[in-house]
């Protein structure tokens, strides 16, 4: 399983000034990759090479940093086809898709580039890396991080890092192969059902309202509109400082219920039963005021929490349809829109079970996912004789 590992990068003046004209330098010539890439029809990354490796090498980029460069613009481009023909980027003659093919991808100054362990190394017990600038190799730059964080960084790394700037810090991201725990034979799964009051709610009883993140983004939003009237050079500062904090706010509470969710399956011995809400976003229709609550909530990413804490616990995860899991009954499994009064209240036409609603539909995803798992397993039949 990998997972990437982020440390902060202390590095002297010198250190800095070198390593943000080593940025702006690559990522100017990346765009002038991207360039030549547009003008030939975008072809593959040995063809690419061809036509921009001597160049590179000429601006004064060593032989791995140039190959990054390369495959950096190449990997831009998948991207883009990737989302063209996925259609995330509008339907064939859409405003945002022809702005998208009618022009190279560009790089910022400060976006991010790739090392290799040929143009950087670790140095743990010190705390600092040896790391390729256009101004020379620099050695003992400092970093920092979390210790559970460097604990994985020395044990578990392998493969590429990247270095990134962000409000003039600099940052490592690096990658970490990390073992998967064998997984337990579950005893009964615990259901996790998602949504925008309650952001998750588990079978166990759990609930993790989704109340006061809410207002942090109602606020979030009025503070954005107030900005973003002014259309000054600070006010757009402002406004790229207060996405990524909230972005930050977002994922620290996810991975706080995410958290919270595996450790009791794991202290319970029970397996995870999760819904599969890929293409929520498409699939449903709200009014206008609901948009922003719905396209502003990461589903995908605390989806992901839970599964890469899943793997690490060794805790069995599995998928479920989600259909009709808000208006069945956990209880008796009648089936009725009327059964769901309102958002929190489930009351059974067939049997007068009165529930929570989203305790409710998360015990139907716990026995959805153990119906999962048991038509999955491998047969315990004694072999016929």
């Amino acid at each position: 399983m990998k997972i990437v590992v982020q440390v902060k990068l202390m590095p002297e003046a010198e250190q800095a000034a070198a390593l943000r004209s080593t940025l702006r330098t690559v990522n100017d010539l990346a765009c002038w990759v991207s360039q030549v890439a547009f003008a030939r029809g975008v072809p593959r990354e040995y063809e690419l090479r061809k036509h921009t490796y001597l160049h590179l090498k000429a601006q004064g980029l060593g032989a791995q940093a140039a190959q990054h460069v390369i495959k950096k613009v190449r990997d831009g481009y998948t991207t883009l086809h990737a989302n063209l023909r996925a259609g995330n980027l509008g339907k064939s003659k859409s405003r945002r898709r022809v702005r998208a093919e009618s022009k190279p991808i560009a790089f910022r100054p400060e976006a991010a580039q790739p090392y290799d362990d040929r143009c950087l190394s670790w140095q743990y017990d010190q705390q600092t890396v040896s790391i390729w600038t256009t101004s020379g190799r620099l050695k003992n730059v400092r970093f920092v991080g979390y210790c559970d964080a460097l604990k994985t960084l020395q044990q578990y790394r392998k493969g590429e890092s990247d270095l990134i700037e962000r409000d003039g810090v600099f940052y490592l991201v690096a990658t970490c192969e990390v073992p998967e725990a064998e997984a337990y034979e579950p005893d009964g799964f615990i259901g996790v059902d998602l949504g925008i009051v309650n952001i998750a709610t588990a079978s166990t009883g759990y609930m993790a309202a989704g109340r006061g993140l809410n207002r942090y983004r109602k606020r979030q939003l009025d503070l954005r509109r107030k900005l973003q009237k002014k259309r000054t050079k600070s006010a757009k500062r402002r406004l790229k400082a207060r996405a990524r904090k909230e972005a930050r706010h977002a994922a620290n509470t996810n991975h706080i219920i995410s958290k919270t969710i595996v450790t009791e399956a794991e202290r319970t011995g029970r397996g995870l039963s999760l819904e599969e809400l890929k293409g929520i976003r498409t699939r449903v229709r709200l009014r206008k005021p609901q948009r922003v609550a719905l396209h502003s909530w990461a589903f995908s990413q605390l989806g992901d929490f839970i599964v890469y804490k899943a793997k690490r616990a060794g805790v069995p995860l599995v998928y479920v349809d989600p259909a009709y899991t808000s208006q069945t009954c956990c209880e008796c499994r009648h089936i009725d829109k009327r059964n769901r009064v309102d958002q929190g209240l489930f009351i059974c036409r067939g049997c007068g079970v009165v529930a929570h609603a989203d305790r409710n539909a998360s015990h139907n995803i716990a026995q959805r996912g153990e119906n999962v798992w048991n038509a999955g397993r491998e047969s315990r039949v004694p072999a016929t004789p």
